[in-house]
């Protein structure tokens, strides 16, 4: 299979806009990581592939003491075949970590960190309610590079009373740390967030559509000018830096997810999650039963999931895997739906694939769901 991924549920301090499962009460964490052992001694007979990846998410698994991310990777090479060139990423959030502690994570095999930057800018950082401040951010970026060869840093563009001006400050600040990868994502409203109460309540006005996409032209001409792969649509890499953890989700391969609200898929058809509920997933895992709950896609929604995931990519859509996989009655379809997108430029055959145009990727969700195939 692809990788593993652990989801450790625990938070210092809830940002605004996340809604992600989490927990601000950070007892129980020694329970956690015993259910995670547990959780995969129930889980490790029905997956027998090598792992190309291992990934600490969250969450703030940088909470964890040394030892504890030394013992489940141990966990892992016991329980699992693993690829020679195996990648093991690990999540940072600049306000819980020192030179030492990175320079410790490296010496136990991870080889890869992913820092929870966010903004360089103190103004943005406080309407988040991140933790760190702006030269925290700096400083571990810093460390991060004398470390580490492979390592990826995560902002946000599209945020409330930003300007294009900002944003710009922003990124160019990130890559003057020759930095090979970044996560870029655009600020959204998530349910049951304290972001979207403000949001109802009219505390805060979301920046018109047509402003962050000016945010984000700019950004991919930028990256581009850089010598960067837009490999993802949020996902930037330099040649030879392309994240196994990140690709592998969109390339449809299996993986196992551990924790309370991690998801798993078996490559084919099925995707499992367990339950959002530290407690709830705590008891079920000690009393042997896995917390987990799946659905089985049928062949229109694995198909309408396949456009979304690789329309998203630099690979595109191949007419021939959608031929192999659901048959030639789906591959006609998608060839006479796409037809107005590719008029309009939107969208182009790049052999067999379907690929979108620079000048749309914007605009890719949207593609995507307008091509879905919603009934047989």
């Amino acid at each position: 299979m692809a990788g593993i991924y652990f989801h450790f549920p625990f938070c210092r301090q809830a940002c605004h806009y996340c809604n992600f499962h989490f927990s601000t009460q950070l007892k129980h964490q020694d329970e956690m990581l015993l259910g995670f052992e547990k959780e995969i001694e129930l889980r490790v007979e029905h997956w027998n592939s090598a792992l190309e990846s291992i990934y600490f998410g969250g969450g703030s698994p940088s909470l964890l003491s040394i030892t504890s991310i030394e013992k489940l990777i141990n966990v892992v090479y016991k329980n699992f075949k693993l690829c020679d060139s195996i990648e093991i990423t690990l999540e940072v959030n600049p306000d819980d970590v020192s030179f030492e502690y990175l320079e410790a994570l490296s010496s136990i095999g991870i080889n890869r960190l992913s820092i929870g930057i966010q903004s360089f800018l103190n103004s943005e950082l406080k309407l988040m309610n991140r933790i760190h401040n702006a030269d925290q951010g700096i400083k571990t970026i810093e460390w991060t590079a004398q470390l580490f060869d492979n390592f990826s840093v995560d902002l946000i563009y599209g945020i409330p009373s930003s300007d294009l001006s900002n944003w710009k400050k922003n990124l160019n600040q990130a890559l003057s740390f020759d930095v090979p990868h970044l996560s870029i994502y655009a600020l959204t409203v998530e349910p049951q967030t304290v972001l979207a109460h403000q949001v109802k309540n009219k505390k805060i006005q979301l920046l018109e559509e047509d402003l962050v996409k000016s945010q984000y032209d700019w950004m991919v001409n930028r990256m581009e000018a850089e010598g960067f792969q837009n490999y993802e649509f949020s996902n930037f890499s330099k040649p030879g830096f392309i994240s196994v953890n990140n690709s592998n989700y969109w390339k449809g391969k299996a993986y196992m997810g551990v924790g309370p609200a991690a998801h798993s898929f078996d490559g084919k058809r099925t995707r499992s999650w367990n339950l959002s509920n530290n407690i709830k997933y705590l008891d079920f895992i000690q009393h042997g039963i896995l917390p987990t709950q799946s659905e089985i896609l049928n062949t229109n929604d694995a198909f309408n999931e396949y456009l979304m995931t690789r329309l998203r990519t630099s690979w595109g859509v191949s007419i021939q895997k959608i031929n192999d996989t659901f048959g030639k009655h789906y591959s006609d379809y998608l060839e006479k739906q796409v037809e107005n997108h590719l008029i309009n430029q939107r969208v182009y055959w790049d052999g067999d694939a379907l690929k979108v145009t620079k000048k749309a990727k914007f605009l890719t969700d949207g593609i995507a769901s307008d091509l879905f195939l919603l009934k047989s």
